[in-house]
């Protein structure tokens, strides 16, 4: 991400004027952009077009011409607590009611993806509908009268995201004296492939008088703040930043050879959208 800083400063910094650029640095965007998704919104609201400099897509510079939508819940397991050696039987184990949950919404994307819902086989593939964190109980000896699942998702279309959201809100207990609570919900809207088409082709274009190697396009499970700026309609190219591999581990490198073309190639993309 810093790599896509310096990157966007040396862009704007060859041009003959920023007249019509608009600049801005989010810090909040890996956990959801919580405090600053409506300033994007409506930032993008007036823009002909929106350059993200989130990393490229692999070392090959891949940019990223659609993203899935994304969706987080938790669902509360609400049961009963008693001792587990002289009362078991007295309790409503939270812990058992999760473990039912947790097959039934891993068994979720099915229902998604075979309800005909639009794009739901496109370029960005099906729906993923996945229980992560899972937590129940308070003491060894006691029934758990409480369990949490953390469930992430991700969607090829609105309509897909609208289906998850509808069955994630249906879901039933399974144990006598249980109780769900479904918290959580949309997030992301999908930056779906039109919405990068006409750039992608522009930046192809540009790549090739620069003297560069030609550009790929893909489309990619993980979210940034281009789903947004895509979501009120704003043209969108995404994965302008610096050119690497090993995201969020500890091989995250970027190659420093690439950053000049990339820059080069930000600033003219730039320049043509302010005509």
């Amino acid at each position: 991400m810093k790599a896509g800083l310096v990157q966007m400063f040396h862009a704007l910094a060859s041009l003959p004027s920023l007249e019509g650029v608009c600049v801005l640095v989010n810090g909040d965007e890996e956990v959801g952009s919580p405090t600053s998704r409506e300033l994007i919104e409506q930032s993008a609201r007036g823009c002909a077009a929106a350059f993200v400099l989130e990393a490229s897509a692999k070392e090959q510079g891949a940019l990223k011409t659609a993203r899935k939508g994304t969706s987080r819940y938790e669902v509360v397991v609400h049961g009963k607590a008693a001792h587990a050696g002289r009362e078991p039987h007295k309790g409503v184990n939270a812990a058992v009611e999760a473990a039912h949950q947790v097959l039934a919404i891993a068994d979720l994307a099915a229902s998604v993806n075979g309800s005909g819902v639009s794009n739901a086989g496109s370029a960005l593939g099906a729906a993923t509908i996945t229980p992560t964190l899972l937590s129940a109980g308070s003491t060894l000896n006691t029934v758990p009268a409480l369990a949490k699942i953390s469930v992430d998702v991700r969607v090829p279309s609105p309509e897909a995201q609208d289906r998850t959201d509808a069955l994630m809100r249906g879901l039933t207990a399974r144990t006598d004296g249980a109780r769900l609570e479904v918290l959580g919900g949309r997030r992301r809207p999908p930056m779906e492939p039109e919405s990068s088409a006409e750039l992608f082709a522009l930046a192809a274009r540009v790549t090739t008088e620069l003297g560069q190697e030609p550009l790929r396009g893909i489309a990619v499970g993980g979210a940034s703040d281009g789903n947004y700026t895509a979501g009120v309609g704003c043209p969108t190219l995404d994965g302008l930043g610096g050119v690497g591999s090993g995201a969020h581990a500890d091989s995250e490198h970027v190659v420093v050879d690439r950053i000049i073309p990339r820059t080069r190639l930000l600033a003219q993309l730039i320049a043509r959208k302010q005509r």
